[in-house]
């Protein structure tokens, strides 16, 4: 290829991939359901978008490199603190029972469907054991099922990424080493492998903990360190037994989650911006090798083991993960519909199909296409079928809002308790032990684990969580948690207002839309309260009632709709209002 030809295909590749992952979040599905299919018609039809082409030898380890980046980041969410009561035994038996049972039934199917050998039907099998939550997290999020559900499958597709790709790494050098070798050398070659990037990602984690817990780098440096750190780590690891960087990844990754000491922001803007961008470039690259010509014999044959996969290895996964546990039946079901195939299915093909190949083994040659058409096909099915399967077993959330509180003061805790008497699912958060006590007392949910994580990123996904509210009387708090979680919650965040004359470091100077206009700020809204005023709730009817401010709108379908400085929604005739009544109102109606 000439220089230009180059350049033109590294950057169509680049807005192939940016540009379907913005028409995906438009129409509100899955990235995978519009990357796949506009990589392989890139690749069809033009000669500029093939990564053999345009990178030549380095496309495999940039590929492992890149699918190591976000094993890493993957590994940063597995908190093993997090896994609690039957929840943590569903998620352990998932990853087990369903490793094994997908990889042997894997294996066995592919020898007499697909003409593989048995040294690659074993590869294939170990590759489609995972799942991911770049593909499952999407889905869920579109589908909303029931918070245990959304629990279960969040962490199962955390974890079963990290266990599928160290297996993947373990399995290939079993088999590469499996020529011209006993067991007693199979064996020791795994072991090598295993020990190579155990103590990689042992001692890279060593050095990320003593840079972050005792050098204080900031987000951004803080970010960019362990960015260098799981490449350079991973590189060395692969340099010294090839792929064993990927276990180093995963192994960095879950030490700093659950090492004590360490510092990790709630939110890694960079990073994650990062790894959605890999994963664009990655599914385009790939999809792009995957030719016609290679589909030709082999669609059908898949389409029967996705079919086995989909209908009679998933549900038996799912009957056995959830048996003697406390998991109803419907949301048995709903799990047993939910493992579609992802990113490191498809990076571990493309890696390790390559290299299985140029040591000719038998099959190996099939291994990526099948796996393009399960990852295909299993995204398109779930993602398309998910919605209705949920609705039809009742596995589905309550459409209503479910608002995040911070604050313990106690007109914020009549306000919870008036939206919680309005219908809406309502959590609360608070610093000192004294406030979360009122909290309980008045019989509201507190949001489990840390306030930034329990309203952000992964935390916001697995609670539900449709908007923010910060209330509490640390103006400058507000303000920078406004900042801190604008953009990360699916819904709004609002905070209130400072004081006219405020002298505030930051909130004086924050940008952004504050609750209930300026003539209602904290200082103000405290005082009528002190005053008598107190927080009701009502149906509109006929209209809002002199001498009370309207707060909420809370509509028939439960969205919930606060006034703020630039905007005040139109009351309907079947809306319900959150008010505040005038001071010493007698005879008002308490949210209880």
């Amino acid at each position: 290829m000439t220089e230009n030809q180059i350049l033109e295909g590294l950057g169509l590749i680049v807005v192939l991939a940016v540009g379907s992952q913005l028409l995906a979040g438009r129409l509100r599905i899955p990235a995978l359901i519009v990357l796949l299919p506009v990589g392989f018609t890139a690749g069809a039809l033009t000669d500029i978008v093939n990564p053999d082409e345009l990178l030549g030898d380095a496309f495999s380890p940039m590929v492992s490199l890149a699918v190591a980046v976000i094993l890493y980041e993957a590994g940063l969410g597995l908190n093993v603190r997090r896994l609690h009561g039957h929840m943590r035994r569903v998620v352990a038996r998932l990853i087990w029972i369903g490793v094994l049972i997908t990889w042997a039934v894997t294996a066995v199917l592919a020898v007499p469907l697909l003409g593989m050998s048995k040294s690659s039907a074993v590869m294939l099998g170990v590759i489609l054991v995972v799942s991911g939550p770049t593909v499952v997290g999407p889905l869920l999020h579109f589908v909303r099922p029931t918070e245990r559900l959304q629990h279960i499958l969040i962490w199962e597709g955390s974890l079963i990424d990290p266990v599928g790709g160290i297996l993947g790494a373990l399995v290939f050098h079993a088999v590469v080493a499996s020529g011209g070798r006993g067991p007693g050398g199979k064996i020791g070659q795994f072991a090598v492998s295993s020990a190579v990037g155990l103590i990689g990602g042992a001692v890279g984690a060593a050095v990320l903990w003593f840079l972050l817990s005792r050098l204080h780098l900031g987000e951004v440096l803080g970010t960019t360190v362990q960015l260098a750190a799981a490449v350079g780590v991973a590189a060395l690891c692969d340099v010294i037994r090839d792929d064993t960087g990927l276990i180093a990844a995963v192994v960095m990754g879950m030490a700093l989650a659950n090492l004590p000491g360490v510092s990790l922001p709630a939110r890694r803007p960079f990073l994650e911006t990062l790894v959605s961008l890999i994963i664009g470039l990655l599914f385009i690259s790939i999809s792009a090798t995957v030719t016609p010509a290679s589909l030709r014999h082999i669609i059908l044959p898949t389409l029967v083991l996705v079919a086995a996969l989909v209908l009679v290895v998933r549900p038996l996964v799912a009957f056995l993960s959830t048996a003697g546990t406390d998991v109803l039946r419907a949301e048995r079901a709903f799990i047993g519909w939910m493992a579609p195939r992802g990113i490191v299915a498809a990076s571990t093909a493309s890696t390790f199909s390559a290299a299985l190949v140029s040591d000719h083994v038998g099959g190996a040659q099939k291994i990526l296409p099948a796996t393009f058409l399960v990852i295909v096909t299993t995204v398109t099915l779930y993602g398309l079928s998910a919605h209705p399967v949920a609705r039809r077993l009742g596995a589905l959330r309550p459409a209503r809002a479910r608002p995040l509180l911070v604050g313990g003061d106690p007109w914020a805790i009549d306000l919870g308790r008036a939206f919680r008497s309005a219908g809406l699912d309502v959590l609360m958060w608070a610093g000192r032990e004294e406030q979360r006590d009122l909290i309980r007392e008045a019989g509201l949910s507190l949001a489990p684990g840390e306030l930034l994580a329990a309203a952000t990123g992964e935390g916001a996904e697995l609670e539900g969580i449709t908007g923010v509210l910060l209330l509490t009387e640390e103006d400058d708090f507000n303000a920078l948690a406004s900042e801190t979680l604008r953009g990360t919650v699916d819904g709004f965040v609002h905070r209130l207002g400072p004081p006219g004359l405020s002298h505030g470091v930051v909130a004086p100077y924050t940008t952004g839309d504050t609750l209930f206009g300026a003539e209602l700020n904290r200082p103000e809204l405290v005082r009528r309260y002190e005053s008598g005023a107190r927080i009701t709730f009502r149906p509109v009817g006929p209209g809002i009632p002199a001498g009370h401010a309207l707060l909420f709108l809370v509509r028939p379908d439960g969205r919930l709709e606060p006034v703020t400085e630039t905007s005040a929604p139109r009351p309907g005739a079947q809306d319900t209002a959150i008010l505040l009544g005038p001071a010493r109102v007698t005879g008002a109606v308490r949210a209880d």
